[in-house]
């Protein structure tokens, strides 16, 4: 790259795969330290430094949010950032000895690009909060216990398919409203 460095309109593009050098996210789901990470980029040099453009491919792995199995899928981001030569005005990346350091800017792009809520599948149902099962492998099970008698109450004002009036229980006494606006 030292050919185009401080030469503006020259431009060169690089393509190289490398391992992940550490665990890049933390939660759910990240990029395993090993995991190669592959670049396109494209280098142009402007006035005020280097322009860098391209695409990062890598997978990330970890569990589902919902239903908590194991996942493994791919992360593709897109960056552009310019390193600016040193002695410009200060910017996050910079231009240092003729080359540019693309480590914390690949890192930082993946990282933002995990998702906070990752599910197997954008249709996952979860786990069946009174076996712990997986729904969307298991048969659909029935309450097998008693309802909630806190709940019990309510049973009486369940709608008939044949009247849209709410049935009230044997004895009832309550004062319906029957006045119309």
């Amino acid at each position: 790259m030292r050919d185009i460095v401080r030469a503006p309109g020259e431009m060169r593009e690089f393509a190289f795969s490398v391992p992940a050098p550490e665990k890049w996210g933390e939660g759910l789901v990240s990029v395993k330290q090993g995991e190669p990470v592959d670049i396109d980029v494209r280098v142009e040099s402007v006035h005020e430094g280097m322009l860098v453009s391209g695409t990062i491919d890598s997978e990330y792995s970890g569990i589902c949010g919902r239903c908590l199995t194991d996942i493994v899928q791919p992360v593709e981001v897109e960056i552009q950032e310019l390193f600016t030569y040193p002695g410009h005005e200060t910017a996050d990346f910079e231009v240092q000895d003729d080359h540019v350091d693309l480590e914390s800017l690949v890192r930082d792009a993946i990282v933002l690009s995990l998702p906070f809520q990752p599910v197997c599948q954008p249709d996952c149902p979860g786990l069946d909060p009174a076996t712990g099962e997986r729904l969307a492998t298991s048969p659909v099970s029935e309450q097998t216990g008693a309802p909630d008698p806190r709940w019990a109450a309510l049973q009486d004002y369940t709608r008939d398919h044949d009247d849209d009036s709410p049935r009230s229980a044997p004895g009832d006494t309550a004062v319906r409203n029957t006045e119309e606006s």
